[in-house]
């Protein structure tokens, strides 16, 4: 991309990333509808649907624990996420610095963008699976971490040079583009699943249970998988985006809505992406092993051309994209807070060709769940601290946006809790053997306790009464 493209970009883009997003620039609910289900019916999904098969889960297990796990998902962006991004109408970011000062805030941008990347790298891979097909690049096994070929890791990094592009286009590009592409996915994910019924062996419903036990999720997990049960599968589905909901990153998004209640948007994406089209996935990689049990890996490209030939690939790209591209424009406003004087057009353009380096290894997705797991461990303590400051420090007579408010360029108990809480993650994985996706409910609690017990102890008594509440 050129850097006269880049500057007509910036020009053209009003992100408001370091104020109050005006009344005239916030948007309906048809623009969030379209942004959630185009950002979770996504190409990730046919990752993400397979390796549940992989883990041993069985039918009952799934369908149960994805009804629960979804919506508890929807009822978090909606009661705890949208009501402050409504409230403030701030970047996360922006937010945070009011909170814990510039310098300390830095570092967790910092990781928040390399996590982003990571998973925005994902994204890239999915769609760039299905351009791989008609060019015939020869594809990675399910445990391989290197580029099964160059012609592939091309494929990979150009496809993410065009995502990032839209990326850099801001708000209203990707909301625009979710709309267009949303409907039709969902369509098409429903097809595919409905077209792998009868090559199954079920031709009806009194058919389908018998089959989803015996070939679909037997319960057999593969060799070196852990064995899912209902428990993962529902926290999974809740905490699968905690870095979005608990974490409040959604506050970059939601602070576009007019009302609070635009919170249950979300069930666009949760029941169409996160359900429907986690079953059909899964559906998809039951037809590749039944045709040849010795083919496990998990390219989402290869999985849905396989069944739908043209169509299938149609899909896995433009999936990927709609997922992809909120990614990169997340990660940009990470790396873009760092120093008001960068423009976020620029960053996220280098946000993106780091995610599309990335992508080119193929292992990060073959480990997707629990590299999802931790990405929203790692970024959702966070997202205590917003809350409690939020709901809970004028009620214990503190004061809220504490490094505002006492000019201070850094504050050291929103960090401190920040990183205490992943310490006790750690302890508790590592001590005392609980599995990484069961922990981002604790460290959120642990983080949120740190920071209300440390700003008591450390906030200015004088500052705190020369402020008005």
């Amino acid at each position: 991309m050129s850097d006269n493209a880049i500057s007509q970009i910036a020009v053209a883009v009003e992100e408001f990333e370091r104020e109050r997003v005006p009344d005239r620039a916030t948007r309906g609910l048809k623009s969030f509808l379209g942004m959630f289900a185009g950002e979770h019916v996504a190409g990730t999904e046919l990752l993400i649907g397979p390796l549940f098969v992989v883990h041993g889960v069985t039918a009952f297990d799934l369908l149960v624990g994805l009804l629960v796990g979804n919506l508890l998902a929807v009822l978090t962006w909606t009661f705890v996420t949208a009501p402050i991004a409504v409230k403030h109408r701030f970047t996360l970011y922006y937010q945070l610095e009011k909170i814990g000062g510039r310098k300390l805030v830095k570092i967790y941008n910092v990781a928040n963008g390399v996590l982003w990347c990571c998973v925005g790298a994902a994204m890239i891979y999915v769609s760039a699976t299905a351009i791989a097909v008609p060019l015939h690049c020869r594809m990675p096994a399910l445990n391989d971490w290197l580029p099964s070929g160059p012609g592939l890791a091309i494929t990979v990094f150009l496809t993410g040079l065009v995502f990032t592009y839209f990326a850099a286009c801001g708000y209203e590009a990707l909301a625009h583009f979710a709309n267009i592409a949303s409907p039709w996915m969902v369509v098409l994910f429903a097809v595919l699943g409905i077209s792998a019924l009868p090559e199954l062996g079920i031709h009806s419903l009194a058919d389908f249970w018998a089959v989803a036990n015996k070939s679909i999720w037997p319960g057999h997990a593969a060799a070196g998988r852990i064995h899912f049960t209902f428990w993962h599968i529902m926290f999974f589905s809740w905490f699968g985006n905690m870095a979005w909901h608990w974490g409040m990153g959604d506050l970059s998004v939601f602070r576009y809505a007019k009302k609070y209640t635009y919170g249950f948007a979300s069930a666009a994406g949760m029941f169409f992406g996160h359900y429907m089209a986690w079953i059909c996935a899964g559906l998809l990689y039951a037809v590749q092993v039944s045709r040849n049990g010795a083919d496990t890996a998990i390219t989402p490209g290869a999985l849905a051309s396989g069944v739908a030939g043209w169509a299938g690939i149609v899909l896995v790209l433009v999936a990927g994209w709609t997922t992809a591209n909120p990614i990169l424009y997340r990660a940009g406003l990470a790396f873009q807070s760092l120093r008001a004087s960068w423009s976020r057009v620029h960053v996220t353009v280098a946000a993106g060709v780091i995610a599309s380096a990335v992508a080119i290894f193929p292992g990060l997705c073959s480990k997707f769940l629990d590299i999802a797991a931790l990405y929203g461990l790692a970024l959702c303590p966070m997202g205590a601290v917003i809350f409690v400051d939020h709901y809970f420090m004028r009620r214990s007579n503190l004061l809220d946006f504490y490094a505002e408010r006492a000019g201070l360029d850094g504050w050291w108990p929103p960090i401190a809790a920040w990183l205490l809480a992943l310490g006790a993650c750690v302890v508790m994985n590592l001590g005392f053997g609980f599995q990484i996706f069961f922990l981002g409910l604790p460290g959120w609690l642990i983080a949120g306790i740190l920071y209300l017990i440390m700003s008591k102890a450390a906030q200015n008594r004088t500052i705190i009464h020369s402020v008005k509440p």
